[in-house]
């Protein structure tokens, strides 16, 4: 049905817009004890062999939301309901700004993509706080950057603020230097000041009575030298494990005729390459920490080869948008399915 009927009728408008009007339908129908048994009904798998635990978090199943489609945390309760494990928020900043100029979002509808160049736009960090302080036993992930105003040899305080503040209200952190949107933000994720920033993050938390899960979100354009930089830092470090992979900054291969808008793309395209680092990190460190796979989930499929590459949790985003709520079933039951543990 979302993809017969109600995806042709939303990609006739503006995405952005499409996105406010979807959370706010959403918000106003979740709140019915009607709509919310019909949706757990419909989307959810409820099954143990599902259950995943990781770096000291139990997720009811390994299928989770990205983060950059709940940035405000202002839906996490409804997608949940969708049949989610776990929903990353974000990316939040300490100060709030509203991001790059619009037109800044793009649907490539020949190759099954998106191209965003939204630059962070979220409330800040309090406001995320605020909506958080309501959350119902959702496995929250907050995913965390800097400000566009704050140079780099002070972003380590953006990262800090945002630390201090979602400490009690998500379950696992996020570092975002993997961003295409944030001018100079890449940047940090050369080997010395990346370094500098996630050990300062696990200096804090090891202040804290119980320490949180720290990952690192990665691009998908770094070099096998960069990549083997990355193992070297999450062993340095002891971070809980790596998200891979983020936007590309790749056009290779697209058909659409707006496949030249600058930003991040995401969607099908990247789903060989996220692959691709998924396994290299898993085999290169011996398997020696959790990665988180996502980029280019369509089908449930595409997810299982994520999961087979070395993945012990998946995230969606615009395999979400074009293939709707109904995929994340379809990955629970193949996963269930396959018996993959």
């Amino acid at each position: 049905m979302y993809k017969s009927s109600l995806r042709p009728l939303l990609f006739r408008f503006d995405p952005e817009w499409v996105h406010h009007f979807t959370f706010r339908t959403l918000k106003k129908i979740g709140k019915t004890s009607a709509f919310r048994s019909f949706v757990r009904k419909n989307f959810q798998v409820e099954d143990p062999r599902l259950e995943r635990e990781l770096f000291g978090l139990k997720f009811k199943n390994p299928v989770g939301l990205a983060a950059g489609f709940d940035k405000d945390a202002k839906l996490f309760q409804e997608l949940s309901d969708l049949g989610f494990g776990f929903i990353e928020i974000g990316t939040v900043t300490p100060k709030p700004q509203p991001g790059n100029e619009k037109k800044r979002l793009f649907r490539l509808k020949e190759d099954n993509a998106i191209i965003n160049r939204m630059g962070f736009n979220n409330d800040g960090v309090e406001a995320a706080v605020e909506r958080l302080k309501k959350n119902k036993n959702v496995l929250i992930g907050g995913n965390i950057g800097k400000n566009k105003i704050t140079p780099n040899e002070n972003a380590v305080d953006d990262y800090k603020i945002c630390f201090e503040a979602l400490y009690d209200y998500v379950n696992y952190f996020v570092v975002n230097v993997s961003s295409p949107n944030t001018p100079n933000l890449r940047a940090l994720q050369d080997k010395e000041p990346l370094t500098n920033l996630l050990n300062t993050l696990q200096s804090l938390n090891a202040e804290k009575p119980k320490q949180k899960p720290i990952l690192l979100k990665i691009a998908p354009d770094l070099t096998d030298a960069q990549l083997l930089d990355i193992i070297d830092i999450v062993k340095e470090t002891k971070i809980a494990g790596v998200i891979a992979t983020n936007t590309t900054i790749s056009r290779e291969g697209l058909q659409s005729e707006n496949k030249k808008e600058t930003g991040g793309l995401s969607g099908k395209p990247l789903k060989n390459r996220a692959t691709e680092v998924i396994r290299f990190l898993s085999e290169r460190s011996n398997h020696a920490f959790p990665i988180i796979g996502v980029g280019g989930i369509h089908s449930a499929e595409d997810a299982l080869e994520k999961l087979e590459a070395g993945a012990s949790l998946v995230q969606l985003y615009t395999g979400f948008i074009y293939e709707g709520p109904a995929l994340i079933k379809k990955i629970n039951k193949a996963i269930l399915a396959k018996n993959i543990k």
